[in-house]
């Protein structure tokens, strides 16, 4: 019937190129939906649904991937900036305490011309030791001047403020991480006692400090490290004058020109030669290698998925084309080329790859928007930096994914149709 109705479709009037056109599109509409019980109905089904299930996962693998890179980058910078200048000492290792170099506005100036970079800010580093009764947790003491842009560091903030530099000596205020707070039963606008060590005369001196904060980033080792202050208590310490700095951070508009403009400084005259500038990812290389190990995990999956896509939409078009013996015979018997009825199972494919990277786009397009929403899957911060799982759609990576699946799937579906071309009529219609 479905062959005949085809048919029916090509009366005399009609256009022939049209009618070769509708013929094999009718009909793989009519095998498509029809609504029929059968095996085949079955297999189709499951081709849409592993199709779906495949592009799902592709685009939630990348989302998944994308936000938490960023994030945990993002993190990264907002403490460390993205590159560091400080004087050049290859034998030292690269978080510790810093040599003095003196503050030159006319070098900071030449490098805020580069159009990447936002911001150039002071820092210093000096160990030290806490002590809060009996407990005490060695740290490292980064100063920073009252011009420090606190708003990089808003979303760390758990309880109180940042240091304030109102005092006229050094400000006495300091914020230590939840970690450290929670060893040593700190809480907030406790005085505690600091012990700063003196590694070349290998003496200690220590001072009283309230503690007007607490926060927590997330990464273990600057949780389990770091505590802020006044730069000022540094310089006072070390004996410097008021010029003198451990060196300078600098925040790029576009994390992305980090090498770029790193490059670009260490290739000029825009610092002195005692000066080095190095990326964060160098400083940190272990936490940037795990981020780039994501990428591997991403790509893994990625092939994953492709290959259960095709292997299930192949296997379905040759069940298809083995169910449908009987009907090829009789379309060659009346006549019809080996292109048409190739074409039959090609749209039947198409139809079935459409369908399902629909399906598969509107579910996992569906569960990021949900994740951002609710934030419903959580994760352990201690090991992966955040406590939820973080969340980034970029649409032309979606719309990639898609087009590609459905790209791939339709090339890949070309050569079970060549079973066509061996199907003989008079046996195949006797096919049952």
């Amino acid at each position: 019937m479905i062959l005949l109705h085809s048919f029916h479709q090509c009366s005399f009037g009609n256009n022939l190129k049209s009618c070769r056109l509708n013929v094999p599109v009718f009909i793989a509409t009519r095998i498509a939906f029809n609504s029929q019980q059968s095996f085949s109905r079955f297999i189709i089904r499951l081709a849409i649904t592993a199709t779906a299930v495949s592009v799902a996962a592709m685009i939630l693998t990348l989302a998944f991937v994308n936000g938490f890179q960023e994030t945990v980058s993002q993190k990264v910078f907002s403490f460390w900036g993205h590159l560091r200048l400080q004087q050049y000492e290859p034998s030292k290792a690269l978080v510790a305490e810093e040599s003095p170099l003196t503050k030159n506005d006319s070098i900071i100036n030449g490098l805020k011309k580069l159009r990447d970079i936002e911001t150039i800010q002071p820092f210093a580093t000096k160990s030290a030791v806490l002590q809060q009764q009996t407990n005490i947790e060695g740290i490292l003491f980064k100063g920073v001047e009252k011009t420090y842009n606190f708003a990089n560091l808003k979303n760390f903030l758990r309880q109180g403020r940042w240091p304030s530099f109102s005092d006229t000596l050094y400000s006495h205020d300091i914020a230590v991480s939840a970690a450290i707070a929670d060893q040593l039963q700190i809480k907030l606008n406790d005085s505690i006692k600091i012990h700063f060590i003196d590694a070349a005369g290998g003496k200690s001196s220590f001072r009283r400090l309230k503690v007007s904060g607490i926060f927590k980033t997330g990464i273990e080792e600057y949780d389990n490290l770091f505590a802020i202050g006044d730069l000022r208590l540094i310089q006072r310490l070390n004996n410097w004058q008021p010029e003198e700095i451990g060196g300078y951070e600098v925040f790029l508009h576009n994390y992305k020109m980090m090498d770029s403009v790193n490059g670009t400084i260490l290739n000029s005259d825009l610092i002195p030669p005692n000066w080095t500038s190095k990326t964060v990812r160098e400083v940190y290389p272990n936490i940037f290698d795990w981020l780039g190990i994501q990428d591997v995990n991403r790509n893994v999956i990625f092939i994953v998925m492709a290959v259960v896509a095709i292997i299930n939409l192949v296997t379905c078009l040759l069940i298809l084309v083995l169910e449908r013996t009987r009907m090829v015979g009789i379309l060659k018997a009346i006549g019809s080329s080996d292109a048409i009825i190739q074409k039959i199972f090609l749209f039947n494919a198409t139809y079935i790859t459409l369908i399902g990277a629909g399906a598969g786009f509107i579910f996992g397009v569906g569960l990021c928007l949900l994740q951002q929403k609710t934030g419903f899957i959580t994760l352990n911060e201690s090991a992966y930096y955040v406590s939820v799982a973080p969340v980034k759609l970029i649409w032309w990576q979606v719309a990639a994914v898609c087009g590609g699946t459905v790209v791939v799937c339709f090339l890949s579906l070309i050569l079970p149709t060549l079973i066509v071309k061996s199907v003989q009529p008079v046996k195949a219609i006797q096919f049952r």
